[in-house]
Parts: structure tokens; sequence; C-alpha cells
């Protein structure tokens, strides 16, 4: 795993580059059908207070959480309850038939990151998160588990990027401020 950090700082370090306000286009085709609205929410998401933020990040994970079909939906809540339950094998079967079958789906591809980092698979972990980055770039959840994959390498700096960037989206979120203030020092430096 090691021989392989260099490419994947550079798969991680392109995917954090990329990433983009542009909303994806499953987000626009509900737009105007009475579902709530992406890019309101996260417009009163960046300047929300903490109890207002939580409420709206309860929206937004339920509207990210939807991919438009049933079965899909299904295997979905499978894999994440596995995961819960510590049955990470289960869940990575459930969550790579979600994604088989429905690759436009960026939740699916964040639930799998999340299987695989849990256990130590990193770089099909970040192969999975660029893939949700790509179709959900708003994923703030997606962008810091990038920051921790970097803290696993021991790359500061651009763990301490991606933090940034998931903390312009979701300013209160509470793992995130942690961890810049975590890394504030080795990055910033300290203040003579």
């Amino acid at each position: 795993m090691v021989a392989n950090v260099p490419n994947l700082k550079a798969i991680v370090a392109a995917t954090a580059l990329t990433v983009t306000f542009s909303l994806p286009s499953a987000v626009l085709a509900q737009v105007g059908t009475g579902a709530p609205d992406e890019a309101a929410l996260l417009a009163e998401l960046s300047v929300a207070d903490p109890a207002d933020a939580a409420a709206i990040d309860r929206e937004l994970q339920a509207l990210w959480r939807k991919s438009g079909s049933p079965a899909m939906d299904l295997l979905l809540t499978r894999g994440v309850r596995a995961l819960e339950r510590g049955d990470t094998e289960e869940a990575i079967e459930h969550l790579t038939a979600l994604t088989d079958h429905a690759p436009g789906f960026a939740r699916g591809w964040y639930e799998r990151a999340r299987a695989y980092f849990v256990i130590g698979l990193y770089g099909p972990s970040v192969a999975d998160l660029e893939h949700a980055l790509a179709l959900n770039p708003n994923n703030y959840d997606a962008i810091y588990a990038l920051g921790t994959i970097f803290e696993q390498f021991r790359d500061p700096q651009n763990a301490y990027a991606a933090y940034l960037r998931a903390k312009a989206i979701h300013p209160t979120h509470q793992e995130v401020t942690k961890a810049l203030d975590r890394l504030a020092p080795l990055v910033e430096g300290k203040e003579l």
C-alpha cells in the first residue's frame, strides 16, 4: 500500500482541485418539482447558526440519500446498516451492487468509500470519493473524508486545504472545525 502513496496523493490532489460549485444533473432535474432545492439549502447552510445548520444538514442528507429508485434506496439502506453494525464485508457487497446499478448516484460512492476506509483500503476509498465528488461536489462530508485520508498519509497541508473547502460549504460542521483547529499550528505555524 505504501508504494501507491504518490499515486494516491496525485488522485486526491486532482480531485480536490477539480471540485466545483456546479450542481449535478440529478439535482437540476429536481428543481421545480417541489423537491428541496440543493442550491437554496447550501446557501442557507453557509450563513446559518449552529441550530439552524443542523436542520439544514438533515435536509441535505435526506436529499442526497434519494436515488430516484426504491430498489437503489434499499441497497443504500442495507449497506449503511451493515456498516453501522460493523459488517463491512456485507456493506461493501450492497454498496458495490448499488454503484454498479446506479453509477450516477453520488451517495452510493460516498458510502462505499466510508466502508473501504474502515478496513484500511485507502486507494479504493479515494477512488470512490473521487466519483462521489464528481457527481456531487458540494458533499462536505466527502471533502472532509478526503482530508482525513490526507491526515492518514501525514499530509497536513492538503488535509487542511480539504477541511477549509468543507468549512466553506458548511461553516458549523463540528468535525471539520475540530480538524482545522488541530492542524492549524502545523500548517499556519505559531505566532512569535
